[in-house]
């Protein structure tokens, strides 16, 4: 917390938005006071066990930092750092920060190799920097109300600070819907933003200032790597050891989130490798078929020798949704928070550090969305996709994971779209006359476009090849808006840090200038990653399908979850909310009961909003 016009600060409000925070670090709490700041962590004790409490210091005091997150080189870097004659009084990864200040100055964060959000204070220059890592894999929120500046990992502490009113930014309400997620920078409060990844923000002078200083990037088209497959999957395999054994630097024990899929299995087996003992590997289950997948995590888990946990969820694990709701903040409707939420509490039992696989879907091409990107550039596929419309929209909707019936309508409903809009459509959740009819008109925010975000992301990748600047307007936006949060509160909400090695800058420099025949071809998807996988891991999982941690919610909201989302999407309960026209929210239950239409991604995304408002900090405010 900033007092931007220099006056004192309060240390009580910090000392207690620490406290709600008690979770992302149950093993110690520091405060750094003085004058117009006061900084406040939660320790989660993973390197350096003994010394490396924060906030910490430079040798004279001149510079404080607290950091959430891991730096993975920080022993070179601090070897480095003391050549050059500076002191360090711990090995731990937040000590060498300071220091790279006082060389570096506002660029300490540039060429980092991590996942961080940092604040650092520097007392001479009165000067207060914020920096989040170049993909977003550490969230940090800010608020600048009523001449001060706060700021903290989670909303909850921001909410705990007095006065703080909790009206909802109606906006963020819109692209909620949307995309099933609420986009920075926006927070689904008004007076709350979303450092951007990849963003310092300098608050100095009672100026506030918030600038890019990272951007991973694809290359341009002409720049591609044209090596054969071959050589790539082998420079690949060795960027991605690299990774991994970066990643598995701790002083405590580190475990694998095992799916079953190609990119957990992958880093399963090379954690495997790099490990001097048994690694623990975590798994979770379904009692519908076509969704579990531990027979899979089974074969990679016995093949490497591991320490193999499994969980088997069933429909009666939506009771655990409201405690999701509060961990979550603000609404979020990736269903597949459930299994990440309980396999995370199943690992936090036996570990403190986990290894996780976000990344490689939107790096190396895994989602069925890119090969309907690739396909729709087709005038021929276009063409098809509008003649077959009537046929398929007349398909009953199935309850099976993705089910062919699902793909087909997504596809021609979007295909003859511009390739933005089309690759939106294929995830769209509530298009805009979707929300009309479903928001009531004081919740509505006129105008409001959610994909303005993507536009311009989408517009800084201009000479890329087409599909590299759509997998890049993922990264930029679904990756850090919704699978990034989804694990960091997940895990965090059971004191668990979880790592993401396929997001490391080793990894994604390569995964950036590959071609899009290496990642897909026709409907062959992450071919490059498959390859190096060869000789790693079985080859069902080498050329299995895409695996995950979704449930089967569209099973489950016709069968035992039915009671659960008609009670809370009952007409008296959304009135007195006064979000959602009752009518239109009766009209998707009984469309998706009847299996005309899998309206389950809607749903969920409906009860997890209702959930927030219930259960969530600030959920009784509007």
């Amino acid at each position: 917390m900033l007092a931007l016009d220099g006056g004192a600060v309060d240390e009580r409000a910090v000392r207690a938005m620490a406290g709600a925070l008690v979770h992302r670090g149950p093993d110690s709490e520091g405060v750094f006071a003085e004058g117009p700041v006061a900084l406040a962590a939660r320790r989660l004790a993973i390197i350096d066990l003994a010394r490396g409490d924060q906030p910490m210091r430079n040798e004279d005091g001149s510079v404080t930092v607290v950091q959430n997150g891991e730096l993975y080189e920080h022993r070179s870097v601090q070897a480095e750092l003391e050549r050059r004659g500076h002191r360090f009084a711990s090995h731990c990864d937040t000590e060498v920060l300071p220091h790279l200040y006082e060389e570096r100055g506002a660029s300490f964060a540039e060429g980092l190799r991590g996942m961080f959000a940092i604040a650092l204070w520097d007392v001479p220059e009165r000067r207060l920097l914020l920096a989040r890592d170049p993909f977003g894999i550490k969230p940090l929120y800010y608020r600048v109300a009523g001449g001060v500046l706060s700021f903290a990992s989670e909303l909850k502490a921001l909410v705990r600070q007095p006065g703080f009113a909790g009206e909802i930014d109606l906006e963020a309400l819109e692209a909620y819907l949307a995309f099933n997620s609420v986009p920075g920078p926006m927070s689904i409060y008004r007076d709350v933003r979303k450092l951007p990844a990849g963003h310092v923000l300098e608050a100095r002078d009672g100026r506030v200032e918030v600038r890019r200083y990272a951007r991973p990037a694809p290359v341009a088209a002409g720049d591609v790597r044209r090596e054969p497959g071959g050589e790539l999957a082998d420079e690949l395999r060795s960027r991605l050891r690299d990774s991994v054994r970066a990643h598995l630097e701790s002083d405590v024990p580190v475990g694998v989130f095992l799916s079953g899929g190609i990119d957990s299995s992958l880093l399963a087996a090379l954690a495997a490798q790099e490990s001097p003992g048994a690694v623990s590997t975590f798994s979770i289950g379904f009692q519908e078929r076509s969704y579990d997948e531990l027979s899979r995590a089974r074969m990679v888990a016995a093949r490497y020798g591991t320490d193999h946990h499994e969980l088997v969820l069933r429909p009666d694990a939506a009771a655990l949704l409201p405690e999701i709701a509060a961990a979550f903040d603000e609404p979020f409707a990736d269903s597949s928070a459930l299994p990440t939420y309980a396999v995370s509490r199943l690992a936090s039992e036996h570990v403190k550090v986990a290894i996780s696989g976000e990344g490689g879907d939107e790096l190396f091409g895994g989602y069925f969305t890119y090969v309907a990107d690739v396909l729709a550039a087709r005038s021929r596929a276009r063409a098809a996709a509008g003649l077959a419309r009537p046929v398929v929209e007349r398909l009953p909707s199935s309850s099976r994971r993705v089910s062919l019936e699902y793909k087909a309508k997504r596809f021609v409903r979007a295909a003859a779209r511009p390739p933005l809009e089309r690759h939106h459509g294929w995830k769209e959740i509530f298009s805009a006359e979707a929300r009309a009819a479903l928001l009531e008109p004081s919740r509505r925010a006129a105008g409001t476009d959610p994909l303005t975000g993507w536009r311009a992301r989408y517009a800084e990748t201009e000479g890329a090849e087409p599909l590299a600047r759509l997998q890049d307007v993922d990264i930029g936006t679904y990756l850090v808006d919704d699978l990034l949060v989804k694990t960091d509160r997940a895990s965090m909400a059971h004191s668990l840090e979880v790592r993401v090695p396929f997001l490391d800058p080793v990894v994604a420099e390569l995964a950036l200038a590959l071609p899009t025949s290496q990642k897909v071809l026709a409907l062959a998807k992450k071919r490059l990653l498959r390859r190096a996988a060869v000789g790693l891991v079985p080859r069902s999982i080498v050329h299995g399908p895409k695996r995950g941690f979704s449930i089967p919610a569209a099973a489950w909201l016709r069968g035992e979850l039915r009671p659960f989302a008609r009670d809370l999407l009952s007409s008296d309960a959304l009135r007195r909310d006064g979000f959602f026209r009752p009518e239109a929210v009766t009209r998707l239950l009984d469309e998706h009961e009847a299996a005309r239409e899998d309206h389950s991604r809607a749903l969920w995304g409906l009860l997890c909003f209702q959930l927030w408002r219930r259960t969530a900090a600030g959920g009784g405010s509007a």
